[in-house]
């Protein structure tokens, strides 16, 4: 069998693929001797995610291959996915042109998807120095963004010297949420140089509304008028990281 890695719990690697279709409806995992990987572009081109997980931290991890490459749609994947159980664990086996995905717990049930090609080069890692770095509590971005989206369709982030901002205007009125370490939201922040950005809230709140149940925390960094990454840390190990490019205003 090329592949076969087995995940110790069922739910938290749903709320992982979930994270992926936030922004990608199909490509392709790799697989290596190392770990396994997926990074992908979503249609428009302005948001790309980046998942790295380690092989240490599957229960099983088994190769016949140097490289394995698993194409695969989100929708129907996840569509199988919601079938998980809580106490489950789920095991990929790879073969013959499909993926058998199987959840063992209480009973052993299994489903089988064929393999697609998905079309794309393999991409590098963005080569963005940030200026601003912030880790927070996911959900409190959740709201934040939450806010934003009652104003306007783009949000913009503020870095003062201690203040994190995160605010949106329009007609319909505007909007502000204040973080800080003082305060307690955040949990670190750093900034090399004050800077303000502006990014799409309806890729934001697709993001963000998936990836947050992936981990309490979120490292958001960014400069003025460049992108924004946002980054995830797998309990089990390995990260979700997203980069959405800029809304460049006037």
């Amino acid at each position: 069998m090329p592949l076969k890695f087995q995940f110790s719990d069922a739910r938290d690697w749903r709320y992982i693929m979930e994270g992926l279709e936030a922004i990608i409806e199909e490509a392709s995992f790799i697989a290596d001797r190392e770990a396994l990987r997926l990074r992908a572009l979503d249609p428009s081109r302005i948001g790309m995610v980046d998942l790295y997980i380690p092989k240490d931290s599957f229960e099983i991890f088994e190769m016949d291959e140097d490289k394995v490459r698993i194409g695969v749609n989100f929708d129907d994947l996840n569509k199988i996915l919601k079938r998980a159980k809580s106490d489950d664990k789920v095991l990929f086996s790879v073969e013959g042109g499909r993926v058998r995905i199987t959840f063992a717990g209480k009973a052993e049930r299994t489903f089988s998807l064929p393999l697609i090609d998905v079309v794309g080069e393999e991409l590098p890692i963005p080569r963005v120095s940030f200026d601003v770095t912030a880790k927070m509590l996911s959900d409190t971005l959740r709201d934040a963004l939450k806010d934003a989206e009652m104003i306007s369709d783009t949000v913009r982030f503020i870095a003062e010297e201690e203040v994190l901002k995160i605010t949106a205007r329009s007609d319909k009125g505007e909007v502000e949420a204040k973080f800080s370490e003082m305060g307690g939201s955040l949990l670190e922040y750093s900034v090399k140089q004050p800077s303000a950005s502006s990014y799409s809230l309806k890729y934001l709140n697709d993001i963000i509304s998936k990836a947050y149940r992936i981990s309490e925390i979120v490292t958001v960094e960014f400069s003025s008028n460049k992108p924004l990454s946002l980054t995830f840390d797998i309990a089990t190990g390995g990260t979700l990281r997203y980069f959405l490019a800029p809304r460049l205003e006037a």
